[in-house]
């Protein structure tokens, strides 16, 4: 197992302080406190101390904690800043990210995930120039975009999915803020799609998970993914391509581990010990040197 940080050289983002569960985070020039039960540790400040750096905290609200309202709650402005904003990301790929406050927590982008944006250009980059041929990437759950700008701006050929129609205009926004463009949006269920990709025979060079422990459909179709992680992947191994080909699964859940991740992918593509299969933790490190680990990730090169 590895444990990956995103770049110190990524000037947007910066985790200051976390403990008691909570974390306290710079995005560009805003500074916002967030709940995060994987902080169980003492905070490095003082309240005082992240309340005069805060601009607004995310307070819980009623639903927290419950299944499928795990993020509900409200944000307190403490001082002046805007709804939305812009961040930037360069290191192997460079592009735009635009933020804002939700009732779900979340602003827009998990910063942890830089290491497999590094990942997904360098494997796209990799294939292109082995082949000759433009890969082509399919994101899965792709929330707003990150991932499927990262594979973009190696040149892929990429088809961005998600069932909430406000994401994928929000990754839309992103990809035009960003320079780039000709990425085909979806909104669609994920698997109902990967199980029709695999009757036509399509097949891709990348894919990428990132799926939620809980799901919903755009028709309303729940799930949970502990019942369904496996069947999940074992759909996916139909249309990735044997040869020249990666993929990238990222698990947040708290019931999940690397070695429960790699081995549900080990089974599901039928992978032999000679596989190409690493996983580890994607961990962000605050100024005090606190390592907080905030998903899991494994990856397969064929």
């Amino acid at each position: 197992m590895t444990i990956e940080y995103p770049s110190q050289s990524w000037k947007d983002y910066e985790l200051i302080d976390s403990g008691r569960g909570a974390k306290l985070e710079r995005f560009g020039d805003f500074i916002m406190a967030r709940p995060e039960p994987k902080a169980l540790w003492d905070k490095s400040m003082t309240d005082l101390e992240w309340n005069r750096l805060c601009h607004t905290r995310f307070t819980p609200g009623a639903g927290f904690g419950k299944a499928g309202k795990e993020d509900s709650g409200i944000w307190e402005r403490l001082r002046k800043m805007p709804d939305q904003w812009w961040i930037s990301y360069s290191g192997g790929p460079s592009f735009r990210l635009r933020l804002g406050l939700t009732s779900f927590k979340h602003v827009g982008v998990f910063p942890e995930q830089a290491p497999n944006w590094e990942y997904i250009y360098r494997e796209t980059s990799a294939i292109a120039t082995a082949t000759g041929k433009v890969p082509k990437v399919l994101n899965l759950f792709a929330y707003t975009g990150a991932a499927s700008l990262a594979a973009k701006a190696a040149g892929a050929d990429v088809t961005h999915l998600d069932s909430v129609r406000q994401v994928v205009t929000w990754a839309h926004e992103n990809q035009d803020n960003s320079g780039l463009d000709g990425i085909r949006w979806v909104v669609e269920d994920a698997m109902k799609f990967a199980r029709r990709e695999a009757k036509r025979g399509n097949r891709y060079q990348g894919i990428i998970l990132d799926p939620p422990a809980y799901g919903h459909g755009p028709d309303g179709e729940k799930w949970k993914l502990d019942e369904c992680l496996f069947d999940m992947m074992k759909t996916v191994g139909m249309i990735l391509e044997p040869e020249n080909s990666f993929l990238v699964l990222n698990l947040y859940s708290n019931g999940f581990s690397s070695v429960l991740g790699e081995t549900v992918v080990r089974e599901a593509l039928g992978l032999g010990p000679e596989a190409a299969l690493e996983s580890g933790e994607l961990v962000l490190k605050d100024r005090f040197g606190k390592n907080l680990p905030l998903s899991i990730f494994v990856r397969l090169r064929r």
